[in-house]
């Protein structure tokens, strides 16, 4: 049996990350801008490394037919108990796989999707070239990828925010860190993911910020108003230059129509 490397920490993240209010609006602020982009639905989507399920439940909840694939199956353990809590209708309309990113396209059998998601999963790996074009193989004509990162050119905030002077300094050369669940996380640019969804016959048709002011600061859950910070940061992820600074970027390319 393969040893599950996300076992310890699905509990961090579903029971804390998730559950902060960065988490809540890293959820709302990618939804909002996901709608931008995606047909109107019952639309097929794939969510490559979508845990548990968060930004896969609002989807199948306005009508999407969602397959969430995910390589942990203590992260599709802790999704099958979010959907246990969700009406039929929302539960029939999401599928769980267990499997790696990189195989997407065999572990769902070729079927093309109207829209394929790969949020927060490329900061874990080495090189993300073999899993966009995973991603990018899954899109059928017209089909939306969508990806979000670590944003490597902010990597300096945060130390320097904590006042770790020497960590700020040498973040500015880096290209990965140590995240807040203590794994070592990797940044990208809009630019070289770009490139890679262009290698993969996708072409952006935007990018956003993701995290601004929520993230260099501990929001208390039970006295901010998570609702006013979402629509705060859903504003800055779209202008220069707030959403150059933010933490993390979403990019959402289409492939042509046949």
């Amino acid at each position: 049996m393969t040893e599950d490397p996300w076992a310890s920490l699905a509990d961090a993240f579903v029971d804390g990350a998730y559950a902060t209010v960065k988490g809540r609006v890293r959820t709302y602020v990618l939804h909002r801008q996901l709608l931008r982009h995606l047909p109107p639905p019952p639309a097929p989507v794939l969510d490559v490394g979508g845990g548990a399920a968060h930004q896969s439940v609002p989807l199948a909840r306005l009508g999407h037919e969602v397959t969430v694939l995910d390589p942990s199956a203590a992260m599709l353990a802790r999704a099958e108990q979010r959907l246990r809590a969700e009406p039929e209708d929302v539960r029939r309309r999401v599928r769980l796989v267990e499997g790696a990113g990189e195989q997407a396209d065999v572990l769902t059998r070729g079927r093309r999707f109207a829209a394929v998601l790969c949020h927060g999963v490329l900061l874990y790996l080495d090189d993300p070239g073999p899993m966009v074009e995973a991603v990018c193989r899954c899109a059928g004509p017209g089909g939306v990828v969508s990806l979000m990162a670590l944003n490597a050119r902010t990597l300096a905030v945060r130390p320097a925010l904590e006042r770790r002077w020497a960590d700020a300094l040498a973040a500015f050369d880096a290209d990965s860190e140590i995240g807040v669940l203590g794994a070592r996380t990797r940044g990208d640019t809009v630019e070289d993911l770009s490139a890679l969804l262009h290698e993969g016959g996708i072409e952006v048709e935007s990018w956003y910020g993701v995290w601004l002011f929520s993230d260099w600061t501990e929001l208390p859950l039970d006295t901010t108003d998570v609702a006013a910070v979402a629509e705060v940061e859903l504003r800055a992820a779209s202008r220069d230059p707030y959403r150059q600074l933010s933490r993390a970027f979403h990019l959402v390319g289409r492939r042509a129509e046949a």
